[in-house]
């Protein structure tokens, strides 16, 4: 039972961090760092690099300029197609790091299952994103934007706490995302195709008067 408990506490562990990384990666950082330097928790050998304040410092301050970033319809959307880049590496390095001193081809396992966890929560999140910046309020972006915090860190908190729950959660999570992301993709096809057809309108009109022109 005892062995049962360990593996659960290393799963959640890896894929809550590969989970947090797809939605906030600084405050995912900064969580374990702060966590970890303060005692609350013995970071494996693989994340321990995480509470130097060097670390600790630059988290902070990401995670503070991604909190208005994220806030701004537009800006919020700009900022997801960069860190497609960032999160999704980012998120597979911690998951490996998170399962300590093991097998390397269990470290390997684990970033590639942390990086395609992080890589569908990343894709959720910006589509999700973009979708509702269609909205001309602000509101529900600023909604979504503090839900998205309070679950990094509720999440995070939930997976070393319980990691069993966690464990039990992110596996109904995992199914609903697999509902939800054709859905999404849909949504997302008919936003760009409104904007093509925005652009498409304003280019097609001078072309017609061109012709009407000529024909004259």
């Amino acid at each position: 039972m005892e062995q049962i408990d360990q593996i659960a506490a290393v799963l959640a562990l890896s894929m809550g961090a590969a989970w947090a990384s797809g939605l906030n990666l600084y405050a995912a950082v900064f969580m374990l760092g702060m966590m970890g330097a303060t005692g609350n928790m013995d970071l494996p050998p693989g994340l321990e690099i995480l509470q130097n304040p060097l670390v600790l410092f630059a988290a902070g301050a990401m995670y503070v300029v991604e909190f208005f970033a994220d806030k701004i319809p537009g800006v919020d959307t700009a900022w997801d197609v960069l860190h497609t880049f960032i999160r999704i590496p980012a998120g597979a390095m911690l998951a490996a790091g998170a399962v300590g001193n093991v097998d390397p081809a269990v470290a390997v396992a684990a970033g590639i299952l942390g990086g395609g966890l992080t890589a569908a929560t990343h894709a959720t999140k910006a589509g999700t994103r973009a979708v509702v910046n269609t909205s001309p309020e602000p509101f529900s972006n600023w909604g979504l934007s503090i839900s998205e915090d309070v679950a990094v860190f509720a999440g995070l908190w939930t997976a070393l706490n319980h990691p069993t729950l966690f464990v039990a959660l992110m596996l109904v999570f995992i199914v609903l995302l697999i509902w939800f992301l054709p859905k999404l993709w849909r949504g997302i096809k008919l936003v760009f195709a409104k904007i093509r057809g925005w652009f498409g309108g304003k280019v097609a009109e001078p072309q017609k008067n061109l012709e009407e022109v000529k024909h004259d």
